[in-house]
C-alpha cells in the first residue's frame, strides 16, 4: 500500500475540518461517529486492488457500506491509526457497518498460514515406495512422480552426475513439511535432493577415491548396506565385505539387489528370481549394480566411506536379533551357515 501519512498531514486535515466544521466539539463528535458503526451487518467480499492508496481503500469501504465515512474524515482516521501501509491487497471477507478499527484490523491482519502435511520417507525406501507415499500424503499420482523421477532431468553433482536416468538413492529419508495443496512432483524431488546434499556435506568424501569409488558409487554401496544391515554396528562390516569382494572381482551375492528387480515380491526370492539375467543380479554378475537400490540413511553412507578394516568376504544372518556372522574364508562361512541356518 501507499506510504503512511505524516503527522503533519493529520494536523492539516484537522485544521481544514475545523475550518469547515465551525468548531472543535461538533467536529470531534463527528469524527467519533465515523469511527463507530450501527445497523445490520451483512457479509460481503471486498477486493482491495494492488497498489491502491489508503485513502482509496477507505473510500471503497465507505461506498460498499463497510464504513460510515470516507473522504477527508476517513483519511484522518486512517492517518491517526498509522496502518495504511499494512493494508493487504486482495480479497477480504468483511461485513457492512463495521467500526473503523475493526475493519482496519481485518484489512491488515496477516493471512492465515496455508495448511501443510508431513511427508515421512523412512530409511531404505526405494523410489517406488517413495512414489506411493507421496501419492498417499500429497495426492500426486505415483505414476506421474515416478515418470519424472526417472526422466533423467535431475542432477546433484558430484553425488548424482548429470545424465543419470533416475534419482534412486538420492531422495533423502527424512520427515518433510509441504503445502497440502499445490505441491508438485518436481518440488518434492528437488526438496529431497537438496536435503541429501545438506545432510552428506560433512561426510569424509575424500575417502571415496582411496576406496576406488566415485561419489555416486559410494551411494550405491550405501544402499546395499542399508538393505542388508539389521544392526547399526554391522554397517561398516557389511560395507567392508562389499568392497573386499569388489577388489577381488568376486560377485557381491547381495540378495537385496535381486529383490530390487523381483517381478513378484509377494512370494519372496524364488529359484527363478535368482536366475534373472540382469546387472542387478549380483549373484550372477560382478561389479556394482547400475544404480542404488534404496535411499540410504546417513549412517549407511558413512559406513560406505568408512568401512571396517577387515579381510572378511562373507556373512550370514544368525540369530533372532538380526546379527550376522562374518568370515574371511569360504570354509568358515559354510560352518557359520550350518550353525546359524541349520
Amino acid at each position: 500500500m501507499g506510504p503512511r501519512r505524516r503527522r503533519g498531514g493529520v494536523a492539516g486535515l484537522l485544521a481544514f475540518l475545523l475550518a469547515v466544521g465551525g468548531g472543535g466539539g461538533g467536529l470531534l463528535g463527528y469524527v467519533r461517529w465515523c469511527e463507530g458503526a450501527s445497523g445490520e451487518r451483512r457479509p460481503l467480499t471486498v477486493v482491495v486492488p494492488e497498489g491502491a492508496s489508503g485513502g482509496e481503500v477507505v473510500d471503497l469501504l465507505h461506498e460498499r457500506g463497510v464504513l460510515r465515512c470516507g473522504g477527508l474524515v476517513g483519511r484522518l482516521l486512517l492517518a491517526q491509526a498509522g496502518d495504511a501501509g499494512a493494508i493487504r491487497a486482495g480479497e477480504h471477507e468483511l461485513t457492512t457497518n463495521m467500526p473503523f478499527g475493526e475493519a482496519l484490523a481485518a484489512l491488515t491482519a496477516p493471512p492465515p498460514p496455508a495448511p501443510t502435511v508431513r511427508l515421512t520417507i523412512p530409511e531404505g525406501f526405494r523410489l517406488t515406495q517413495i512414489a506411493d507415499r507421496v501419492e498417499e500424503v500429497l495426492g500426486i499420482p505415483a505414476r506421474r512422480f515416478l515418470a519424472l523421477a526417472e526422466s533423467g532431468r535431475f542432477a546433484l553433482p558430484p553425488y548424482l552426475p548429470r545424465g543419470k536416468a533416475t534419482v534412486e538413492g538420492f531422495l533423502f529419508p527424512e520427515t518433510y513439511e509441504f503445502l497440502q495443496e499445490g505441491t508438485g512432483a518436481a518440488e518434492v524431488i528437488r526438496r529431497l535432493l537438496h536435503q541429501f546434499r545438506d545432510e552428506v556435506a560433512s561426510l569424509p568424501w575424500g575417502n571415496a577415491e582411496r576406496l576406488g569409488l566415485t561419489p555416486y558409487e559410494v551411494v550405491v554401496v550405501a544402499s546395499m548396506v542399508e538393505e542388508e544391515a539389521k544392526l547399526a554396528r554391522e554397517r561398516p562390516l557389511i560395507a567392508a565385505v562389499i568392497l573386499n569382494r569388489l577388489a577381488r572381482g568376486m560377485p557381491l551375492g547381495i540378495d537385496a539387489t535381486v529383490a530390487y528387480i523381483d517381478p513378484d515380491p509377494s512370494d519372496g526370492l524364488t529359484a527363478s528370481d535368482l536366475e534373472i539375467r540382469s546387472p542387478y543380479n549380483t549373484r550372477l554378475f560382478t561389479g556394482l549394480p547400475p544404480t542404488p537400490i534404496a535411499s540410504p540413511g546417513l549412517s549407511s553412507i558413512r559406513a560406505a566411506l568408512e568401512p571396517a578394516r577387515t579381510d572378511d568376504l562373507y556373512y550370514v544372518l544368525c540369530g533372532a536379533d538380526g546379527h550376522h556372522e562374518f568370515s574371511a574364508s569360504y570354509e568358515a562361512f559354510l560352518a557359520d551357515k550350518a550353525r546359524c541356518l541349520g
